[in-house]
Parts: structure tokens; C-alpha cells; sequence
């Protein structure tokens, strides 16, 4: 009976930490690691803090996600797509808010121990990070928690911050943590993780926009509406492939690292089932394939850079 008891409860932790969005906190770790091993300059300490802690703040942010549609109201019965924990009763609001006090406070003590394991005791450069990890926190809760007002991602501001998090700051950020230095060109393929990863998000978005205008989510997708959120959608793949290309051609990378531009096949595919299906159990499928091909960008072009460098 025991068993019978927990199974469930342990479902719903797992359904509300929605695994499939992880790849994407990975990626960006990845990418700039891969950068930093170009530079000669792994470290499987950072590494491996700076996996850990990335991935606590995607799981706190689709805690608070699945919190605060929720309360909001946004997720209601014809919502598509999994199920959410609160909202269908298997947590109460009052578990899950404790979830995400835990939840944080792991996400900050891993982020402080990355900080004493990557600067040891360079107290300027703790100090910055320190405010970026607390950025970073208030974004992954606020994004559909409102404090004093309506959520960020419910004004259709989620992308931007994706771009930044998932992709400028996460690549650029893991990068400095190993070498304490920044560098221009990094920047392309900082800005194509944050393309790919808000594609990631525009998926989700186009595949609840009915649901989400129903509710008052005001999301870009639902801004734009379905026709031009899709043309968005290209856009960020077509945008991405060229900062991309620059990239390749200006460091330049050996063919290995090229072998990167093989997701373009599985990105193009999903974009198109994008915009000629409206199953949400098909475009579910699309949004983990968009997220997984993310991944493998990252894998393949560090594989590569780490290869150069060697």
C-alpha cells in the first residue's frame, strides 16, 4: 500500500519538472564548454557545477511555470498538451510552492559552490555572477508567477528572455566561468543557441495559442497569431543557420564541427509539421524533437571545437 501511495506523488513531481525541456539547459552548457575546450581550459568541476546548476533552474522555472498558469487560470481543461501537476489536482498549490522554495535553494547553494570552484576567492567576479544567478532566478519564476503584476511571459516577453538566458548568457557565461575572458565571435553561436532555443519555446506557444488567447496568455504567438508565428518561426531557423555558417567559416572550424549543420534536416521537418498541423499530440512531438536537435547542435559543434583545439 505504501508503494501504491508515493508512486503517484513522485509522478507528479516528475510530470511538473517536465524532463523533456531539460536538453535545452544542457545545450547551452555544452556550447560553452565546448568554447572554453578551444581555448584549453575544461574543467570537470565547472563542468559538471555548471551542468547541475543549469538544470535546477529549468526545473524551478516549469515548477512556477506549472505553478502560476495554474492559479492564473491559463491552464484549463482544453488546454493541449501533458498534463500539468496543479492544475489537474495531483499537487495542491501549497506543495508546489514549497517545491520551488527547495528547489531554489539548491539552485543557489550548487551556483555559489561553481563560483568558489571557478574563481576561487576573486571576489569581483563571484560578486557579478552572484547578481546573474539571482537574475536568473527571479526570471525562472516571474515568468508566469506575476510579483505586483502580469507575468513576463504573459505580455510575450518570454522569447526574449529565452534568447537571452538559454543563449547569451548561458553559453557566454559558461564560457567565462572557465577562462575569465569573453570573446566576439563566441557571440555567434551564443545567439544561435538563444534562436534555437526560443524556436523551442514558439513550438509550445503556437501549439497552446488558442488556449492561451482564451485565457488571457498573452504569448508573441498569440500576438503575431498562427500564420505569422510560424514565418517567425523560420525566421529564427533561418537566422540561426546563418550565424551559424559565419561562425564555421570564420574561426574556422574543421569538418567535424560542421557536422552540426545535420540538424537542419530535423528543425526544417518540425517547422513544417509546425505549420500545417494543429494535433497537439503531434506538435508535443515536434516541440521534443526542436529541443533534442538543440542538444545535438550544441554536442556536435563542441565536439568539434574541442577536436580543433586538440
Amino acid at each position: 500500500m505504501l508503494q501504491s501511495v508515493k508512486r503517484p506523488h513522485y509522478h507528479a513531481w516528475l510530470l511538473a519538472a517536465r524532463p523533456r525541456t531539460l536538453p535545452l539547459a544542457c545545450a547551452s552548457i555544452l556550447l560553452g564548454t565546448g568554447l572554453a575546450s578551444y581555448q584549453d581550459s575544461f574543467n570537470a568541476g565547472v563542468f559538471l557545477l555548471t551542468l547541475l546548476t543549469a538544470i535546477s533552474l529549468q526545473i524551478l522555472s516549469n515548477l512556477a511555470n506549472d505553478y502560476g498558469d495554474a492559479v492564473s487560470g491559463a491552464d484549463d481543461q482544453e488546454r493541449i498538451g501533458p498534463v500539468r501537476a496543479v492544475s489537474s489536482g495531483l499537487l495542491s498549490p501549497q506543495t508546489m510552492r514549497r517545491g520551488m522554495v527547495i528547489t531554489a535553494t539548491a539552485a543557489a547553494l550548487l551556483g555559489l559552490s561553481l563560483l568558489l570552484t571557478a574563481f576561487g576567492n576573486q571576489w569581483g567576479h563571484i560578486t557579478l555572477f552572484v547578481l546573474l544567478g539571482a537574475a536568473a532566478l527571479l526570471a525562472a519564476v516571474t515568468y508566469t508567477v506575476g510579483l505586483g503584476g502580469t507575468p513576463y511571459g504573459y505580455r510575450g516577453l518570454g522569447d526574449i528572455s529565452v534568447f537571452v538566458f538559454f543563449g547569451l548568457l548561458g553559453v557566454l557565461g559558461t564560457y567565462y566561468l572557465y577562462t575569465q575572458q569573453l570573446s566576439g565571435l563566441a557571440l555567434l553561436p551564443a545567439a544561435t543557441c538563444g534562436l534555437l532555443s526560443a524556436a523551442v519555446l514558439n513550438v509550445n506557444n503556437v501549439r497552446d495559442i488558442e488556449n492561451d488567447a482564451r485565457n488571457g496568455k498573452i504569448t508573441l504567438a498569440v500576438k503575431l497569431g498562427r500564420a505569422n508565428a510560424v514565418n517567425y518561426h523560420w525566421a529564427l531557423l533561418g537566422m540561426a543557420l546563418l550565424l551559424t555558417l559565419i561562425y564555421l567559416i570564420a574561426l574556422p572550424v574543421p569538418l567535424v564541427g560542421w557536422s552540426c549543420l545535420l540538424v537542419a534536416k530535423p528543425l526544417s521537418d518540425a517547422a513544417r509539421t509546425l505549420s500545417h498541423s494543429r494535433d497537439g499530440e503531434t506538435l508535443t512531438g515536434m516541440l521534443k524533437k526542436t529541443a533534442i536537435s538543440t542538444l545535438i547542435y550544441s554536442m556536435l559543434l563542441s565536439i568539434g571545437l574541442a577536436f580543433f583545439s586538440g
